[in-house]
């Protein structure tokens, strides 16, 4: 790492701390980011944020999506600034590129600039692990997997660390990528075992979790075959013409909770389209508002579009550890 001095201002002076993804990863463990997701989402459900909603600007080439948030409570305040250029990998670029902006709420400058695409994996996979270990029965053992993405990856890693996952029925849209994965599962901590399947119906019949992490614009799996008590964490689209889960899923579903409504009642096809009722916010839960699972036998369903809130919040506890651990590059911008 490359040091300056601590970050302040001063007779001129304003230095940003630069912090690529490997130094987003080793300041954002999962279980610090789940807890993370938990203060985010219920500062966001008791009304204790200021976010306003994503701003879209297209150019003739793609889309670039601008969400700011601030949280008071703990001086929270990011930005973060997605593109999302369908010709990019034509370019050896990737499609979708992410940085997120963390900022002084008391004087407005920059503090630090990271790498977006890890911090929204991160903190996405983190919020299934909340939905995970407040709607999830605590006897779990059995994920379904559809996808075998950054995002996959996260939503497992995340739910491993809220319950003790003994395997793993993963599918993907090819068998090279879903290969990939079960080897690199295969080298975690206490990794579960992989089976390699090619049916949805073998991802789901057996699966106390149920995880949805692709960019799929139909249902990915037919909801009677969902047993009772599980539960199905869906990601992958935010758009209301998309669903990962089909309207038996959403009727079946005892309980459906959500990460922001507003967001979801705009964006989540996976509600849109069914016209489903949701129940409850994540946030709620968290905050004792509303109730969690209530039984052995129900199916809960959560599904998340992604906030601002989440990026202000995991943008700050990565600033806070990197400067403990001294990680990225500090540089003077004036």
């Amino acid at each position: 790492m490359c040091w300056v001095k601590p970050w302040f201002t001063w007779n001129n002076y304003m230095l940003i701390r630069i912090l690529s993804a490997s130094d987003v990863r080793a300041a954002l463990p999962m279980p610090k980011a789940i807890d993370a997701m938990r203060h985010a989402y219920s500062q966001l459900s008791a009304d204790k944020v200021i976010a306003p909603p994503r701003q879209h600007l297209s150019t003739e080439k793609g889309v670039t999506l601008i969400m700011p948030a601030h949280l008071p409570e703990r001086n929270e305040f990011g930005i973060k600034v997605v593109s999302v250029y369908d010709d990019n990998p034509n370019l050896g670029l990737p499609r979708i590129t992410a940085t997120v902006l963390v900022l002084d709420p008391a004087t407005g400058t920059p503090k630090a600039f990271m790498d977006g695409a890890s911090l929204t994996a991160i903190r996405t996979g983190a919020g299934g692990g909340v939905a995970a270990d407040l709607l999830a029965r605590k006897n779990s053992k059995t994920v379904g997997l559809f996808g075998a993405g950054v995002q996959a990856r996260a939503q497992l890693q995340a739910v491993m660390a809220v319950r003790d996952i003994a395997s793993v029925n993963l599918i993907s849209r090819t068998q090279t990528s879903a290969q990939q994965l079960a080897t690199e599962i295969s080298e975690w901590i206490d990794a579960p075992e992989v089976n390699l399947v090619s049916t949805p119906q073998e991802v789901v019949e057996d699966a106390d979790i149920v995880l949805c992490a692709t960019t799929s614009a139909t249902p990915l799996f037919d909801g009677n075959a969902l047993q009772p008590g599980t539960h199905i964490t869906a990601v992958g689209t935010f758009v209301p013409e998309k669903r990962e889960v089909d309207t038996t899923t959403i009727r079946r579903a005892h309980r459906i909770v959500v990460d922001s409504q507003e967001a979801c009642l705009e964006e989540a096809g996976d509600l849109i389209i069914p016209n489903a009722e949701i129940d409850a916010e994540i946030g709620e839960i968290v905050n004792g508002d509303k109730p969690g699972r209530q039984s052995d036998d129900e199916i809960t369903f959560f599904k998340s579009v992604g906030v601002a809130v989440q990026d202000a919040v995991a943008g700050a506890a990565v600033l806070a550890e990197a400067e403990a651990k001294e990680l990225g590059i500090v540089v003077e911008l004036a």
